[in-house]
């Protein structure tokens, strides 16, 4: 069956190796016995930190669980230290890493012209980009049409020509980050199907998934009413009760 919903989770730095661990091997528990999983009609893919990579994708080892990386160097070799790149973390078993965050932005200075270098990098080294973009002002959601559009064209300026196999847009405004509650139906309705209006024209995107973040939690998928491809989970998730309260929602929808 092919997967209707995506549901992808970054721990962050919320959680250390032993809680990171510990919470993988809940969701492998869940990865066995929920029927989402079960039943292929939800993909999940969990983005924990580098240093406790190896050891939740071990807890999560034989199940239909995709992990990724939360951040990729765009050079694949040399003197670039404390760097990882996009060919090392394929070889650890990742599928998915994270580019464009705003937290990548505003806490380690990247612009845009290092999110499109990441995004090449992912795309040659066959992982598939967790793309996040979103309007800084809460305001028109038109405002926010703009703002990511040109943020996606922006990133995709250093992909070759070849068609990139898979993107995902993480839609994730930066005013809603960290609030208690998400943006409003309305304003992500219109904005996500903006963008999968554009995407849906971009010759060289074969396949395009975009998800809701910004403090994205239980309910959540259930109002947005098929709006979105899937939602891009941070600190709700973090419990994985949470987690399976979504899977829940997911899988009615299904």
């Amino acid at each position: 069956m092919t997967p209707i919903l995506t549901i992808g989770v970054s721990l962050k730095l919320y959680l250390d190796l032993k809680a990171s661990v510990d919470w993988a091997a809940q969701v492998a528990q869940l990865a066995r016995a929920h029927p989402s999983i079960t039943t292929s009609s939800v993909r999940l893919f969990v983005l924990p930190s580098l240093p406790s990579l190896c050891a939740v994708s071990a807890e999560l080892d034989n199940l239909p669980v995709a992990v990724g990386a939360q951040d990729l160097f765009w050079k694949e070799s040399g003197a670039y230290t404390g760097g990882v790149s996009g060919a090392d973390l394929v070889a650890l078993g990742c599928q998915f890493v994270e580019v464009g965050h705003v937290e990548r932005r505003t806490v380690f200075g990247e612009d845009d012209l290092t999110t499109r270098r990441k995004l090449a990098a992912a795309v040659r080294s066959g992982l598939t980009p967790v793309l996040c973009v979103g309007e800084q002002a809460e305001g028109d959601p038109s405002r926010g049409v703009e703002t990511c559009i040109a943020q996606i064209e922006s990133a995709l300026a250093d992909v070759a020509s070849e068609t990139v196999p898979e993107l995902v847009i993480a839609y994730e405004p930066e005013w809603a980050i960290g609030r208690a509650e998400p943006a409003g139906r309305e304003h992500i309705h219109e904005v996500v199907g903006a963008i999968r209006d554009h995407l849906s024209h971009h010759p060289r995107l074969q396949s395009t998934t975009v998800l809701y973040g910004g403090s994205a939690k239980p309910g959540l998928l259930t109002r947005l009413d098929g709006s979105v491809d899937g939602l891009f989970l941070g600190r709700f998730a973090h419990d994985p009760r949470s987690l399976a309260l979504i899977l829940d929602e997911a899988f009615a929808i299904a």
